[in-house]
């Protein structure tokens, strides 16, 4: 009988060692994952750029010297002669003011079209929903131009006024003129706070007052306007901040009328000083800081009670719109006046100033088309190349931020870095810090920072600057996106061995490239309208179309003005049109 040997134990198995299987094996700075080092580089580039504005100009405000200048000591003197300066109490009050009327006017034409167009039974309602968001494309500076052709003292119409009444009802060169100008500029934004908010509500509430007898009126009254109380407020008090900031109404209407309000007074202690009391400019800007800080904070705090007018449940319902009678007429001819005499026509008087040697309704202006308005732009290098910088900034920009503003919110939003809401917060505060200050703020930055001077007046410094503002708004384009994109995409991939980049590279941008796109369009409209930090920052060979303007205005070339405005519109359109194109179809843009 044969004997069978037993078989040989098979050989210890060995443990593989990490990436025989397949795993992915990455890099480790200092002892650290990639993914750490991009969280914290992130955090510190954001706080950095966030940063470099406020440090200087709070720096230079307790100061009794310059920043570059030798020696200096500390003192509170700037803030005292800033506050007992003869005319700054004024200058607070008329800023206040036209704040305020700016915020009322735009509301009170906003929120009734807001509630016509998307509660009511209105002729060409979706037609007027989109003429009413052009506006948004086109800079304050270029529509507060096209108001001046149409209804400054020597303007079209009210020559036409003025020839068929013998007198003109408005002056645009007042508080209340200018705050009805800069209000015209900011209804698209009020009105797309109330619409959106309308369009998203159900309309159970309605149906509710309706089927107890109440009628159309009377439930718009009792029951659509108080549901509007949080995107009127929020829409308010940002149009209130934008107010206070804002330098190019303040600049063209108000300097020629003695009006100074905060954002020309620090233009005019900056720019037009030719010995400006650094200190004082430091001690004003830090107050508007503090000022546009506290209305942000305000607004936040007003908001957090917003629960109570919620209006979208789980179930919801829709009925019929609203049927107003012969209201809507009136409604209609207050909608038609607005979008023909407060956007349309003066957008279509600069482009017609354009192309025009002088634009009078005693003189028939076909017979007096020309185009030495454009040669004197395409002539003259400067101005063109104002033209191309503004372009180029825009576009360089807006890519930057856009990639950045989306690595940010990935970090913030799908990670487990421990200060992710400190983050997201820093991203988000450039909002309030206005144009002027980080301008002003960045050139101090760069003439504090060794080396700095060879990055002031480039177009280097302009991207800086314009992605500094603009990155809040690439926040809130891509954050909305990110948060619509389930948890387990990023398990599945940490499960098959992925480290957090190589799941934020190869899934989660992939899916966030309609959001970008949407982005991209929005920075690059935002920053091609920037000009206030170029105010400060922009040097000879970096103005662009903005500070161009402004300079072509004060030299009375009114029609190269509309040229180079008339421009500016075509390039948006262009680029708009085209985003548009890109994104259809992509229903998370």
């Amino acid at each position: 009988m044969a004997i069978q040997t037993p078989p040989a134990p098979p050989a210890p198995s060995r443990i593989p060692r990490a990436g025989e299987l397949g795993t992915p094996q990455y890099r480790r700075l200092f002892g650290a994952g990639r993914e750490v080092t991009i969280h914290w580089l992130t955090f510190l580039v954001t706080a950095v750029l966030v940063l470099a504005p406020v440090v200087p100009i709070l720096y230079q405000s307790v100061r009794n010297q310059p920043l570059y200048a030798a020696g200096g000591a500390f003192t509170l003197s700037n803030y005292t002669h800033l506050f007992t300066s003869a005319g700054f109490g004024s200058i607070v009050l008329d800023t206040l003011l036209f704040a305020v009327l700016t915020t009322v006017f735009a509301l009170a034409i906003a929120v009734p079209m807001a509630i016509l167009l998307e509660r009511t039974r209105f002729p060409a309602a979706r037609l007027f929903g989109q003429v009413l968001r052009w506006p948004i494309y086109i800079s304050p500076l270029v529509l507060a131009f096209g108001w001046i052709v149409v209804y400054g003292p020597a303007g079209f119409l009210t020559g036409a006024v003025r020839e068929g009444f013998g007198w003109v009802p408005w002056n645009l060169y007042s508080l209340p003129g200018m705050a009805f100008v800069e209000a015209v500029a900011q209804v698209p934004i009020a009105y797309l706070f109330c619409a959106n908010a309308l369009a998203a509500s159900d309309t159970s509430l309605e149906n509710a007052a309706r089927s107890v007898g109440a009628g159309p009126l009377r439930v718009l009254r009792s029951v659509v306007v108080p549901m509007l109380r949080p995107p009127m407020l929020y829409a308010g008090l940002l149009i209130f901040g934008t107010a206070i900031e804002t330098l190019s109404i303040p600049l063209i209407l108000g300097e020629p009328a003695g009006i100074t309000l905060f954002s020309n007074f620090l233009y005019e202690q900056g720019i037009d000083s030719i010995n400006p009391d650094y200190g004082l400019l430091g001690a004003a800007s830090t107050f508007m800081l503090l000022t546009t800080i506290a209305l942000v904070v305000f607004q936040t705090r007003l908001l957090g009670h917003a629960q109570r007018f919620v209006s979208v449940r789980g179930k919801a319902t829709r009925s019929d719109l609203l049927d107003i009678g012969a209201w809507k007429w009136l409604g209609f001819a207050f909608v038609g006046l607005y979008v023909v005499f407060g956007a349309l026509l003066p957008m279509l008087a600069l482009i017609l100033r354009a192309f025009t040697s002088l634009l009078t309704p005693l003189v028939n202006p076909f017979d007096l088309l020309t185009l030495d308005n454009f040669r004197l732009i395409f002539d003259y290098a400067p101005y063109t190349e104002s033209i191309v910088n503004s372009i180029t900034v825009a576009f360089v920009g807006a890519v930057a931020v856009t990639l950045f503003g989306t690595v940010v919110v990935l970090v913030a939003r799908r990670s487990d870095f421990r200060f992710a809401r400190l983050l997201e917060t820093t991203a988000q505060s450039p909002h309030a810090v206005p144009g002027l200050i980080v301008g002003i703020g960045l050139f101090w930055a760069f003439t504090w920072i060794p080396g700095g001077d060879a990055v002031r007046g480039t177009l280097f410094a302009l991207i800086i600057a314009f992605g500094i503002r603009a990155l809040p708004s690439a926040y809130g384009a891509i954050s909305p996106a990110t948060m619509q994109l389930g948890a387990e995409l990023d398990n599945a991939a940490r499960v098959a061995g992925a480290d957090w980049w190589r799941t934020v590279s190869r899934i989660m941008l992939r899916l966030l490239v309609p959001a970008m796109l949407a982005s991209f369009l929005l920075i690059w409209t935002q920053m091609i309208r920037e000009y206030a930090p170029a105010m400060f920052l922009a040097g000879a060979e970096s103005q662009v179309i903005g500070t161009t303007a402004i300079d072509l205005w004060t030299q009375g070339e009114t029609g190269s003005v509309a040229a180079l405005a008339t421009l500016q519109i075509a390039v948006t359109a262009v680029v708009a049109g085209l985003a548009g194109l890109l994104l259809k179809g992509k229903k998370h843009a």
